[in-house]
């Protein structure tokens, strides 16, 4: 069993990996999630990440996950921008609106195209 037994090394970069999947768990076992919750909860993740991924803090190893984490991310906003459904959800959702995305500093043009999508659908 000795083998088998974690290095003070292998200790810290479990530590690191319990602190950058912790706000995400928290995040999603606060809430039910749904299509208004998607965009949110992925714009926090996309910041921690981000966060994690630039610390040098943390391990190569984990730095390196949380990079291919963030590109993982990054393929599923691409999925997003292909569905209307994302776009109307949350332009009709009386806390978010187009103000979300404004103060998320999201593109203009993003903006402009979910605005129109609502208002060809109703």
């Amino acid at each position: 069993l000795r083998s088998l037994k974690l290095s003070n090394a292998e200790w810290t970069v479990l530590e690191q990996l319990a602190d950058v999947l912790k706000d995400a768990t928290l995040f999603f076992s606060c809430s039910t999630p749904n299509l208004t919750t998607v965009i949110p909860a992925m714009d926090i993740i996309e910041k921690k990440l981000t966060t994690f991924a630039r610390n040098r803090q943390y391990h190569p190893a984990i730095r390196a996950a949380v990079s291919l984490g963030k590109k993982t991310l990054n393929w599923y906003y691409s999925l997003m921008d292909s569905s209307e459904v994302y776009h109307i959800a949350m332009v009709l959702h009386p806390c978010h609106k187009l103000a979300y995305f404004k103060n998320a500093n999201w593109e203009l043009e993003w903006i402009d195209t979910a605005e129109a999508l609502v208002r060809e659908e109703f």
